[in-house]
């Protein structure tokens, strides 16, 4: 997976298409058409709605959406709120999807992401929001490489093993790679243009947006 196939793309991450392109998208969007099988997530595994979710592990609107702390970008997170609401009370499943465009850090975070769901799973998610809480400037600009990635692990997550996952990110990055090949040309399909998107039943959300955007298509889902 070469750099330059995320790098020649359009640099909008959180936001929106053009309105007409967005329309044409949204109508594609379908989240019984997207692979769910195999892809990290959260929630019960029966959860009633799924919401697929395209990020970038250097996308300051991914970041903004999970975690906050993004000082250009005042709308609150909205992930820890569906969490309370939606996931912990076993409405909804979250499935991560990779759209990695921003350069090669975000290809090696994805690279980890997949190692670590396939040795850790149960400390997957915790992994990714201290991957979201510990990044800075975007765009191998600082937090990203895999040195940092592995100093986030034995600083912060003892019970990993980290020689284990650098081993398994050598021996599977083909296959990683494409996986995250698969999951950007897959999203593109369904009209992700950038990050943050989302697929919840039909509707797709492109970019940061407030709770109640979730909210509403959530609960839609939920009465069907």
């Amino acid at each position: 997976m070469a750099g330059g196939l995320f790098l020649g793309l359009s640099h909008n991450s959180g936001n929106a298409a053009p309105a007409g392109t967005q329309a044409a998208a949204a109508s594609n969007a379908d989240i019984t058409k997207v692979k769910i099988d195999g892809e990290p997530f959260i929630g019960q595994a029966n959860a009633p709605v799924v919401m697929a979710f395209w990020s970038d592990f250097q996308c300051p609107y991914c970041k903004a959406f999970e975690v906050g702390g993004v000082a250009q970008i005042p709308t609150p997170a909205a992930l820890p709120d569906i969490l309370k609401n939606y996931v912990d009370t076993g409405k909804l499943k979250i499935v991560f999807k990779e759209f990695p465009f921003l350069g090669n850090d975000s290809i090696t975070a994805g690279e980890y992401e997949h190692a670590i769901w396939h040795l850790y799973p149960g400390q997957y998610f915790a992994w990714r929001t201290a991957m979201y809480k510990a990044q800075d400037a975007e765009g191998d600009q600082g937090f990203g490489n895999a040195v940092t990635i592995d100093k986030l692990i034995t600083t912060s997550f003892p019970t990993m093993n980290d020689a284990t996952i650098r081993a398994d990110v050598a021996k599977n990055k083909t296959t990683y790679d494409a996986a995250m090949a698969a999951d950007m040309q897959e999203g593109q399909g369904f009209g992700v243009q950038g990050t943050p998107g989302f697929i919840i039943g039909t509707t797709l959300i492109a970019g940061a947006e407030p709770l109640a955007a979730f909210t509403t298509a959530i609960d839609a889902e939920l009465k069907k």
